[in-house]
């Protein structure tokens, strides 16, 4: 049986692997750069970064993935919207396999303020 992968959970993306992300590719409209990416080794961390980059990295991503101006655009804009969805804890939190279930809440809890938090330091790092 050939079972579909499951969508990657937004809240997760600074932890994607470049299947998730192009994955979320698709799902965004820009499945034209799902094999680039991962040609690229473009993952949920490097997308993370990317609110980082100064002109010239970004320049030097877009042509590396032959990406259209508008698209990068596009990418930023989904990326902000999952980074602003974290903020306000409107993605769900998923509990890893390795966790009991007696501890979901506990694990729910302390994610929910990691990630949070993680989100607000890209925000606020020079």
């Amino acid at each position: 049986m050939s079972k579909e992968k499951e969508k990657p959970e937004p809240l997760d993306f600074f932890i994607w692997n470049v299947e998730d992300v192009g994955l979320w590719l698709e799902e965004i409209n820009l499945g034209n750069y799902r094999e680039m990416f991962k040609e690229n080794g473009v993952n949920g961390e490097y997308l993370e970064g990317m609110s980082m980059f100064t002109t010239e990295q970004i320049l030097r991503f877009i042509r590396k993935c032959h990406m259209k101006w508008g698209d990068f655009i596009t990418l930023c804009k989904e990326l902000r919207r999952i980074k602003v969805a974290c903020l306000k804890g409107e993605q769900k939190v998923r509990r890893p396999w390795w966790a009991q279930a007696c501890l979901s809440v506990v694990f729910v809890k302390a994610a929910k303020r990691n990630r949070q938090s993680r989100v607000v330091s890209l925000k606020l790092e020079p």
